[in-house]
């Protein structure tokens, strides 16, 4: 009298597999194609964190700092947070910071 109609059929599994392959299939290039912009974001955002590690420098000494090893020398920036995530250099001068390709 009553069937066991617990559980998905076949036919349902190979439509939700078909759905997620179409979803993959259409973020996966957008995520690689912007992989370039996030870097430079990132490289923007570094920039703004020099700069104010700039202006502490100021305050503390009295004085622009030379250059980016005078910023790590005083523990304002790690050694790491000199180069960007898509290869640029930080570069201080005349307190201004900016970024130059890197090798």
């Amino acid at each position: 009298m009553f069937k066991n109609e617990k559980g998905f059929t076949l036919i349902e599994m190979l439509i939700v597999l078909l759905i997620i392959s179409v979803l993959l299939i259409i973020t996966i290039p957008n995520v690689s194609n912007n992989n370039s912009m996030v870097r430079d974001k990132g490289c923007e955002a570094l920039v703004k964190l020099a700069e104010a590690q700039v202006q502490s420098y100021y305050i503390a000494n009295s004085e622009l700092p030379s250059d980016v090893s005078a910023l790590v020398g005083g523990e304002y920036l790690t050694e790491s947070q000199t180069k960007c995530p898509n290869g640029e250099t930080l570069e201080v001068v005349n307190g201004k910071v900016t970024t130059t390709a890197g090798s």
